[in-house]
């Protein structure tokens, strides 16, 4: 059995089975939702279901549903619906790419984070946003997401950083990989609401390798010839985590009006290199400046997330339309022996 999704104050509709979640129906068919980590965890799907009954599966959280609304990752129609989102888009589903990359080169750029870099096969190019990620598809038929941490010009190539984590899926072959290795991929997935062309000053706000969908944005601002104001705070432990200086030194030469604020939390290295010393959400506040004006960008954690989206909206004047995030949710642990 089949439902019919419509989005209010539009001509926009789609077919959704009961046993389907609202966001994966409106993502087959072409409609863009906002949305992250599918799980029911970043609350970036979340939007107001107007009109019709529907169930919410019990993996959605309570902390990152708002009062009113319903996660669209979790909903399930149980009859016709009428949902609200934040903002939606039509999409060519047949343009995503699935495709058998190989590795040009795999580096270790921090303790914990490889640099994979990846070139498709001849003749095929990536589509997709600053921004967007990809999925590797392992042996085993699960799948990895990872943002694309190099621009859209950059067509030809992928650029992944990958942080190793004990016992992971995808740590336990990315440490393997050798030059000319296969990735099966599929590209590109992500709601990206950033538009690249916008003028309002820029404000992204990352930790760990939440750094490559920021990388992308950034890069894409200089090919562009942005002329917007744009301040990075990266969060990590200690400063060997703050990978590829070079970057950094491109985007001070490059952006008119560039500001980099690093966030660590151990003490003595924040200390030896000039660093803020605390979380990112404490250096924001440190920043002594409203956010009324600004746009947001925003990749990590959903716990880092969510608390730097309560700053940004409730203490520095941020309109909560203004901030968009990208939520990082492992995979699946491995079982204990």
């Amino acid at each position: 059995m089949s439902f019919q999704i419509r989005i209010a104050n539009s001509d926009a509709q789609f077919s959704c089975a009961a046993d389907e979640t609202v966001l994966d129906a409106a993502l087959k068919a072409g409609i863009a939702l906002p949305h992250s980590c599918r799980k029911g965890v970043c609350g970036n799907c979340a939007a107001a279901v107007v009109s019709g009954a529907h169930a919410v599966l019990p993996m959605a959280s309570a902390e990152a549903t708002p009062e009113g609304q319903t996660l669209l990752c979790q909903c399930q129609p149980r009859e016709d619906l009428t949902i609200a989102p934040a903002s939606w888009a039509r999409t060519d589903p047949a343009a995503r790419l699935r495709v058998t990359a190989k590795v040009f080169r795999n580096t270790e750029v921090a303790p914990d984070v490889s640099l994979l870099q990846l070139r498709l096969p001849p003749g095929k190019r990536a589509r997709f946003r600053a921004g967007q990620y990809l999925q590797v598809l392992l042996p085993d038929q699960s799948r990895r997401a990872y943002s694309m941490a190099n621009p859209p010009h950059e067509s030809d190539t992928v650029q992944l950083h990958v942080r190793r984590v004990p016992g992971g899926a995808f740590s336990e072959i990315v440490t393997r990989l050798q030059a000319g290795d296969p990735l099966e991929l599929e590209l590109p997935f992500g709601h990206v609401a950033i538009d690249p062309d916008g003028s309002a000053p820029l404000l992204c706000v990352c930790t760990g390798t939440g750094f490559a969908p920021v990388k992308s944005l950034l890069d894409d601002l200089v090919k562009r010839k942005s002329t917007r104001p744009v301040t990075l705070v990266w969060g990590a432990r200690e400063a060997a985590s703050l990978y590829l200086p070079s970057a950094l030194a491109k985007w001070e030469k490059s952006l008119r009006d560039w500001r980099y604020v690093p966030a660590l939390t151990q003490a003595e290295a924040a200390q030896s290199v000039g660093a803020f010393h605390g979380r990112v959400d404490a250096a924001l506040r440190g920043l002594g400046q409203s956010l009324a004006e600004h746009e947001v960008y925003c990749c990590g954690s959903p716990a880092m997330v969510d608390t730097v989206r309560q700053v940004c909206t409730t203490e520095l004047g941020l309109s909560a339309a203004r901030f968009h995030s990208d939520a990082f949710v492992p995979g699946p642990q491995p079982v204990a022996p």
